[in-house]
């Protein structure tokens, strides 16, 4: 009896990587890559004519990057099954991909035996993802849901608790430096503190991140 391959998109702006990917999907039997782009504004025009079953989506992106992109690809192509492809696993962004509509969630030092996992089971119905992003997750449904913070706020309290500085927190969430300083009086406000120490030890405590 003939199985169709699974179709597979690849969206990647490091041209060796997707290279590497569509090289070791095409060596192995029951996948095709039916095209590959390096930004989500080449790939959107030739998107249904490839009739992709899976699309692994670089988040980093010249343009539109991968996350906003989930849901237009989504429009086009209400059955596709997505999966994020990242080297930093940074929290918001993962469930902001999650949110939008990604169906797993890779690191690309992922090995092959992984990825070609991650397609099948996302075919299936599941929703891959590396245990380190497993935790992120887990830990999440462990947070306390009478935070007096903003969803905003949360995220910006998390990048804190990574070590990152306001201006990194701007440019990673596409917020301006000024807006970020802005939301941290507001949780300092808050949570009754006057340092990122006493704010990180609050949120600690009570599990608001």
């Amino acid at each position: 009896m003939y199985v169709p391959p699974i179709n597979i998109v690849i969206i990647e702006d490091d041209q060796i990587l997707l290279q590497t990917y569509k090289s070791l999907i095409e060596g192995e039997n029951g996948f095709s890559v039916t095209g590959t782009y390096t930004s989500v504004e080449s790939a959107e025009k030739h998107l249904i004519t490839n009739m992709p079953d899976v699309i692994l989506l670089d988040i980093q992106l010249p343009g539109i990057n991968g996350i906003d992109a989930i849901p237009m690809i989504k429009r086009l192509l209400p059955k596709v099954q997505i999966i994020m492809l990242t080297v930093f696993e940074f929290e918001q962004q993962i469930f902001q991909a999650l949110q939008n509509g990604a169906s797993g969630y890779l690191t690309k030092d992922s090995s092959s035996g992984k990825i070609f996992d991650a397609i099948k089971e996302v075919r299936e119905g599941g929703g891959p993802m590396s245990m380190k992003i497993a935790r992120m997750v887990i830990k999440s449904f462990e947070r306390n849901t009478h935070s007096p913070l903003s969803k905003r706020e949360t995220e910006i309290l998390s990048l804190i608790m990574d070590g990152k500085k306001r201006n990194q927190i701007a440019e990673e969430l596409f917020i301006e430096s000024a807006t970020v300083k802005t939301h941290i009086k507001n949780i300092y406000s808050k949570l009754d503190v006057n340092s990122r120490s006493e704010a990180i030890n609050i949120a600690r405590k009570n599990k608001l991140v």
